[in-house]
């Protein structure tokens, strides 16, 4: 049983990488196109107006995709206080119930932003005049990333032998 918990989470960290390598590239692509903007607004008189709009797209996409990242790494939200002060048996059921409740939420937020998208795709951007649908199409992606990151996650923590100890706790420990 142990091994399939190994296995999740070998497939969640491998996911959880090109995650990061994702918000690395975005991360560096919108400091640059901050850059560029106080370059052509302040050094460089030059009529660049999509900036401000990348930049903010940018941004949107980065913290949206890197909540999958903090899934993985049992970084989201839990009661600390309480579930550290549990037995072993109770805080394997409350993590499980966490997975589970979490899974529940991000997937209603993959259906609804599906429609969000479509909608989206009716309206277009100020600046580059494209359909809203594109850059609203994060909503929905990250959203199916932290669902695939849930499951991973709520297998590992039925059948590792060892229940967590903490919500923050960095599962597996040693396989990063």
């Amino acid at each position: 049983m142990a091994d399939i918990a190994t296995q999740a989470r070998s497939w969640s960290l491998r996911l959880n990488k090109v995650v990061e390598i994702t918000c690395v590239v975005l991360l560096v692509l919108l400091v640059l196109d901050v850059w560029l903007g106080v370059l052509v607004r302040y050094v460089i008189p030059l009529p660049l107006t999509f900036t401000e709009e990348l930049a903010r797209y940018l941004m949107i996409w980065m913290a949206l995709l890197a909540v999958s990242s903090g899934i993985a790494h049992r970084e989201h939200i839990g009661v600390e206080f309480v579930f550290s002060r549990l037995p072993a048996r109770a805080r394997r059921t409350l993590a499980i119930t966490f997975d589970v409740i979490a899974f529940v939420f991000f997937f209603l937020l993959f259906w609804y932003g599906l429609a969000f998208v479509e909608k989206g795709f009716s309206r277009l951007t100020m600046i580059y005049a494209i359909p809203k649908g594109y850059p609203f199409i994060g909503v929905p992606l990250a959203a199916a990333l932290a669902c695939v990151q849930l499951a991973l996650v709520f297998i590992h923590d039925m059948f590792d032998d060892t229940p967590p100890t903490s919500t923050g706790e960095t599962l597996a420990g040693g396989m990063e």
